[in-house]
């Protein structure tokens, strides 16, 4: 273990041997924080936190602070789960979780998130998502993994982000986004099928294609969302992919993008 003799470790906080922490950082108690994980300078994390493997936390952020919530009550079960090979870069926020949303805030693996981001209580972040720079999570929102989130990106509480979408820069996200769908503006609005990152993740031009006839039935034709939804059920594709995407449209209780 290497930490600066200017930080600050509690000491009932639990590092593994291998951990680095920065100057000028403070890790309270009940913080556990897995191998080869590098804490930068000026970092403050509280707990209960549960930090995994190899993640790199940089500079100024702050994980596993109380819920910016009215309704939080300090005696209450909360924390915050982040688990391996994650990059958090400058002045990230991250939050705990409340008792309304199950009381844990989770971020899976091999996540990229930039500066000023924020992720706020009870969110659920899947694996391999991209965040760019500002972009803000309120409260309760799902984001699916493979997902890529442009700068500026806000989005509403209680929000679901299918697998693999992406959001262009500055998007304000207030309704359920589609795997596979781009959206962009103010509110969102849906662009196309996501075919760039399809094809860099190696699915094949059949099933990009696929999804893109689901694309039309349902966004480009004038179909009503019941009736998009029976034409794709009666459909010859049933790729794995698009019986997410289906099966994301049925389930959606806020509402998808239109």
């Amino acid at each position: 273990m290497s930490v600066h003799p200017l930080s600050i470790v509690h000491p009932n906080a639990r590092l593994a041997k291998d951990v680095v922490v920065g100057p000028w950082s403070q890790i309270s108690e009940d913080v556990t924080i897995g191998e080869g994980t590098v804490v930068g300078s000026h970092c403050l994390i509280h707990g209960p936190t549960v930090i995994g493997k190899k993640n790199e936390i940089h500079s100024f952020s702050i994980l596993g602070s109380d819920p910016q919530d009215k309704k939080f009550e300090a005696d209450v079960a909360s924390r915050l789960d982040i688990g391996d090979r994650n990059v958090i870069r400058e002045y990230c926020s991250v939050n705990r979780g409340t008792k309304a949303g199950g009381g844990v805030t989770r971020i899976g693996n091999d996540n990229w998130i930039m500066a000023y981001c924020h992720v706020a209580h009870d969110c659920q972040v899947g694996n391999s998502t991209v965040f760019a720079n500002n972009t803000t999570l309120a409260g309760h929102v799902v984001v699916g993994n493979f997902v890529t989130l442009g700068g500026f990106t806000g989005i509403h509480q209680f929000c679901q982000l299918g697998e693999g979408c992406f959001s262009a820069i500055s998007a304000v996200i207030k309704k359920d986004v589609p795997p596979y769908v781009i959206v962009k503006g103010n509110a969102a609005k849906p662009r196309c099928i996501n075919r760039i990152g399809l094809q860099r993740r190696g699915f094949p031009q059949e099933t990009i294609n696929a999804l893109r006839r689901c694309y039309r039935v349902l966004y480009l034709q004038g179909n009503t969302l019941e009736t998009a939804i029976k034409k794709i059920e009666a459909s010859e594709d049933n790729s794995s992919l698009v019986q997410k995407f289906l099966e994301f449209i049925i389930e959606s209780e806020r509402g998808i993008v239109r």
